[in-house]
């Protein structure tokens, strides 16, 4: 049972599941300090100023606290657009290289020695 444990984990792609895993959770980190710490202070705050708020989450309507559902949103688009971004590079990356190995695939043409030996070949024939 061990040695099965063993050959999942070490399997590729498990291995590659936990990166992506962590990475995402390290960008999760970066989106929300962008958002926290640039966008808020940059083009939320005269907003919140204006309610006479400090925080977003102190966004209220009707009894309803949606400061945080907001923040929450803006981060799903910033990381969205981002991630967008990244799967279309990665895309255009597979498919220039899926090129360049059907390029590399492609059979050579007959050389300059197989050619002039077809010739010489059918002109004994016509002899």
């Amino acid at each position: 049972m061990l040695k099965d444990l063993k050959e999942f984990l070490l399997r590729g792609n498990v291995i590659d599941l936990a990166v992506g895993v962590i990475i995402a959770n390290a960008f999760g980190a970066i989106v929300t300090s962008l958002i926290t710490d640039v966008i808020t202070p940059l083009f939320l705050n005269p907003i919140l100023k204006a309610a006479k708020l400090e925080q977003i989450s102190q966004l209220k309507w009707n009894g309803i606290a949606y400061g945080n559902f907001l923040s929450a949103v803006i981060n799903f688009l910033v990381i969205g657009t981002v991630l967008f971004f990244i799967v279309k590079s990665a895309e255009k990356a597979q498919s220039l290289a899926k090129k360049k190995e059907e390029v590399e695939e492609a059979p050579a043409g007959p050389t300059e020695l197989e050619v002039l030996q077809e010739i010489k070949a059918l002109l004994a024939e016509k002899k």
